[in-house]
């Protein structure tokens, strides 16, 4: 049960970063002033996002922790899977303490995005920030799914 959990964690992280990846172009196209509507839209919901991130990583070490200490003995906190679940946790920290809240005041600053001219310093460096959102969010996909990798060969080379 611990390890169902474990992965349970682990895959709705995964899943809720690619529902969000497929929602937040799609509000983007959508929306009637797409910079402005989309962005009130999409801050809130990548700080849930980055909260669900953060619990359900936290929760999978825990889970992950307590089934090594029931199967071996041995917590092995320096597994790879841990390792890599504290990266992730590591650049959603960075994205939501350190990017968003200055993507929001440059974005309050412009008032409305859309009226702002694509070559205006403020915009330019909006525009820096955002992609570099989007390669940490993919970054932490990209190792989620490593997680998951490891952790189901690691789960299939045992007979239940």
């Amino acid at each position: 049960m611990i390890r169902f959990l474990a992965l349970l964690t682990l895959v709705l992280w995964l899943g809720s970063i690619f529902f969000f990846a497929l929602m937040a172009p799609t509000v983007f196209a959508v929306l009637p002033t797409n910079h402005q509507l989309a962005g009130e839209l999409i801050s809130p919901l990548l700080e849930k996002l980055h909260w669900v991130g953060a619990t359900c990583g936290v929760l999978f070490l825990i889970f992950s922790m307590i089934s090594n200490q029931l199967r071996t003995g041995a917590i092995r906190p320096l597994r790879t899977s841990h390792l890599l679940v504290v990266g992730m946790l590591g650049l959603l920290a960075v994205s939501q303490f350190a990017l968003t809240p200055k993507m929001t005041a440059m974005r309050n600053q412009m008032v409305v995005i859309d009226n702002v001219p694509k070559y205006d310093p403020v915009r330019v460096g909006f525009n820096d920030l955002h992609h570099w959102s989007t390669r940490l969010e993919g970054t932490v996909f990209a190792l989620g799914l490593g997680v998951l990798y490891i952790t189901s060969r690691r789960l299939g080379m045992r007979r239940e």
